[in-house]
């Protein structure tokens, strides 16, 4: 019996720290901050973190504030 294939996945897109700085207009260092207090989801791979690109769109939804 064969077995069915499986579903494809979306494609992730996984940024940069210096990317997302740029993409956010903040430094580097922000960037890190944010990743390493939990606001913004990061996947660790070897020394370096790679952000998904959702991750960004999400945080900075969620960072949006209505002015008067």
């Amino acid at each position: 019996m064969q077995r069915p294939a499986p579903a494809p996945r979306a494609a992730v897109t996984f940024l940069t720290v210096t990317e997302v700085a740029a993409i956010m207009r903040v430094s580097k260092m922000t960037v890190y901050r944010l990743v390493h207090a939990g606001e913004l989801a990061a996947v660790r791979v070897g020394r370096s973190f790679r952000v998904p690109e959702p991750a960004v769109r999400d945080y900075l939804t969620g960072a949006r504030t209505d002015v008067a």
